[in-house]
């Protein structure tokens, strides 16, 4: 049986840590942040963690 290959999106969009726990970046972050309030954008810095069903789909696709 063949291997499943990564999907290239996914690949560049999630991050895995060194625990294993899957991240991806929070969206409106790079552009126009003069008009959002401090806390959110230093928030958005951090990736967002990814969990239950959304975890196990992009596990499949990324294959670690």
């Amino acid at each position: 049986m063949p291997k499943q290959k990564t999907h290239s999106a996914a690949k560049k969009r999630f991050k895995r840590s060194k625990k294993g726990k899957l991240f991806h970046q929070m969206s409106n972050y790079f552009h126009k942040n003069m008009k959002k309030r401090t806390k959110s954008v230093r928030q958005a810095r951090r990736g967002k963690e990814l969990t239950g069903g959304q975890e196990k789909t992009i596990t499949r696709m990324i294959g670690k």
